[in-house]
């Protein structure tokens, strides 16, 4: 179901200390935006309505946390899931940020000096009605190359799915952009860690009988023009297994 328009979005979350106004002038400068500008920054790539971002942020006042999305409608509810968090919890929320950006252009907002130390990316768009249009994957070789860019040397991306297929091409993808899979689980309720914040998406599709598929990948020194290559040819690749399901010269 298609989420309404809320008028009254964006006036709530320019009027909140939680809602980064305007991103691309914190490019180079995110850890500045936190009362502890020296704890790790962690990022959460589509983090919805907040659920995963609200528990996970609230528990852990020694990391910052910066939750990402598109759209206002989703980042409002972020917002008051927020609040309500950390007054549950009885402590500032100083350590955590949210705001609207599309994450495939995610360098108009993140340089080199912004050190990310982890990525969290949940139940992301699989994209796998088309090949063609696979390449706006979260975890496609083309963004991991633009994550790169900024993420600090040994840095982890924490990736949950219930698409297989989605899963099994993002173990490719982890490989061409120079990412080593540390640990990785096709069924991750089976012996769920201790560590995991169960998501609205997961806990649906859990209800379902579909396993969560999950995996903790590090990034490795690589040569960024192979990387960018890589990147290109996977997407060459794709766009011409597209054409070629749909009969295309």
């Amino acid at each position: 179901m298609r989420m309404r328009f809320k008028p009254y979005a964006r006036p709530e979350l320019l009027a909140s200390p939680l809602h980064a106004h305007d991103p691309m002038a914190n490019r180079g400068h995110w850890h500045e935006v936190f009362a502890r500008p020296g704890q790790p920054l962690h990022l959460e790539l589509g983090c919805g309505k907040g659920g995963f971002l609200s528990q996970l942020a609230s528990r852990h006042p020694e990391n910052n946390y910066l939750g990402i999305d598109i759209t206002d409608k989703v980042l409002i509810l972020a917002k008051r899931k927020l609040e309500a968090a950390y007054a549950e919890a009885g402590i500032p929320a100083d350590n955590v940020q949210i705001m609207s950006l599309d994450i495939e252009r995610i360098l108009n907002a993140f340089a080199p000096e912004d050190t990310v130390d982890r990525i969290y990316i949940n139940f992301c768009n699989p994209w796998d009605k088309k090949a063609g249009h696979r390449k706006h994957r979260l975890t496609h070789t083309r963004q991991l190359a633009l994550y790169r860019k900024f993420l600090a040397p040994g840095a982890e991306i924490w990736f949950k799915t219930d698409d297989d297929g989605l899963f099994e091409d993002s173990l490719a993808y982890f490989e061409e952009a120079g990412f080593q899979i540390r640990w990785m689980t096709r069924d991750l309720h089976a012996d769920e860690p201790d560590w995991n914040i169960r998501t609205e998406h997961e806990a649906m599709f859990t209800g379902m009988g579909i396993p969560t598929k999950a995996l903790i990948a590090v990034m490795q020194p690589a040569d960024e023009e192979q990387v960018a290559r890589a990147a290109e040819a996977r997407v060459a690749a794709e766009k011409n297994l597209g054409r070629a399901m749909h009969g295309e010269g």
